[in-house]
């Protein structure tokens, strides 16, 4: 039997190397979804969040004006930037007046919309909102990629990302707002500045300018391979700065660079209207932001009641406090020596120098307005911890099945939850009420 199947092989050799060629086949193909998993997983999630806002909790109206009502409040100040360019009188006006005075927001946003309007010929709503969706299928990626690289397992992803998705300022991922390129930008920075290669250098760099042009807060997160340089080589080197300086060269030219989306900007306000600080002066005179560097200390800034739902102030109140405890709660994980790990600390501590430099600024900019918008701002705060706590989560051992499903169930019930005060902004957000 034995010879028999040999001279048979022997005399069909094609037969082997078919099968071996199917299975070098297959195996092909396996790698290549598996490659394109995070690409697919973030297009999914995407997709859902704009079925999600348009098709079950948009205006009773024809598609497209379904999906138009995603343009709202702060959309049409980015469409009036993209329209006539940036105007402002000197000083700016003392009140808000697009017309007159629009130099209120970062320019990479309209930027990019500006070149999908003119580029494809298209609305300017359409532009804006095909930029931050794309920018949120971007987000996405990056956190599933971050994820893979991590090797976190595919149940602790699911739950990641339905405690993002749930968030009730989620949406705004999807909204023609900011939020979604500046959050693409961000986690982008994280991911390639963490890499290896000159390749990955030249894309860190390129998400890092885009995050500053994006928001006044990613001047600050530029820092994060300074961070990670520190904590990986320990605060010692700060007694030999010219030593530390040459070994950390890299990381230094790589957080200039990442500045210099915004450093362009104030450079073009002041070549152009004598003031770099345009930006925030127009803040000042039409929004009233007069920072308070000290809110975050002060224990009247927390607000612990249950908002009404139709109260959006409130819920912002709420979401500062939320977010400061979850900040503090992160940070007492890391130190209680019983579940300290020190795998990936560094790249952990630079995501929470990001969380909390966005918390921070946030809540001393908006302050003085009883934290109007914090809901929106706290939103990128909570991502970023979510996507740190996958990174602590996933060096622990499997626990028991009753400690799974205890875990599953809470994060069901949280989710469900989140997603149904999500569901009420959604509503009032796409018929023109202010959420955030």
């Amino acid at each position: 039997m034995l010879l028999l199947t040999g001279a048979s092989v022997r005399s069909n050799p094609k037969t082997c190397a078919s099968k071996q060629a199917v299975s070098c086949d297959y195996d092909v193909m396996n790698r290549l979804l598996r490659s394109f998993q995070p690409l697919l997983a973030g297009l999914a999630m995407t997709l859902l969040q704009i079925a999600l806002a348009v098709g079950l909790l948009g205006p009773e109206e024809p598609l497209s004006q379904r999906y138009s009502a995603l343009v709202q409040h702060d959309s049409y100040w980015f469409m009036n930037i993209i329209d006539r360019g940036y105007q402002t009188i000197v000083p700016p006006i003392g009140h808000k007046v697009m017309e007159v005075s629009n130099v209120a927001f970062f320019p990479a946003y309209p930027l990019i919309a500006g070149l999908f309007r003119y580029g494809l010929n298209i609305d300017t709503g359409t532009a804006l909102l095909l930029t931050a969706q794309l920018a949120a299928w971007g987000f996405w990626t990056y956190f599933f990629l971050l994820c893979k690289r991590w090797n976190v397992s595919p149940a602790l992803q699911i739950c990641g990302a339905l405690l993002i998705a749930a968030h009730p300022a989620a949406f705004f991922l999807v909204a023609a707002y900011s939020e979604s390129l500046f959050l693409m930008a961000l986690l982008g920075f994280i991911y390639w500045s963490t890499a290896t290669g000159k390749s990955a250098q030249v894309w860190a760099a390129i998400h890092g300018f885009i995050m500053s042009a994006a928001r006044i807060v990613g001047v600050v997160c530029a820092a994060f391979p300074l961070v990670l340089a520190l904590f990986q080589t320990g605060w010692r080197g700060l007694f030999q700065p010219r030593r530390w300086i040459r070994e950390h060269g890299p990381a230094i030219g790589l957080t200039v660079v990442a500045m210099s989306g915004a450093i362009g900007f104030f450079l073009y306000s002041q070549l152009r209207w004598g003031h770099w600080d345009m930006y925030m002066l127009t803040q000042a005179a039409g929004w009233g932001i007069v920072p308070d560097y000290v809110a975050v200390f002060k224990p009247d800034s927390y607000r612990w009641f249950v908002p009404a739902l139709n109260d959006p102030t409130q819920a912002s109140q709420l979401a500062m406090s939320v977010g400061g405890l979850l900040l503090i709660g992160i940070a007492i994980c890391e130190l209680v020596p019983a579940i300290q790990r020190r795998a990936g600390l560094p790249v952990r501590v630079g995501i929470y120098f990001c969380a909390a430099t966005i918390y921070y600024l946030s809540v001393s900019g908006v302050a003085c307005v009883d934290m109007e918008s914090m809901l929106r701002y706290e939103f990128a705060v909570h991502a970023l911890i979510v996507l740190a706590c996958l990174n602590f989560l996933r060096q622990f051992r499997m626990p028991p099945l009753l400690v799974r499903a205890f875990g599953s169930a809470a994060v069901a019930l949280v989710s469900a939850a989140g997603l149904c005060v999500q569901g009420w902004y959604v509503w009032n957000f796409t018929r023109g009420n202010w959420v955030a």
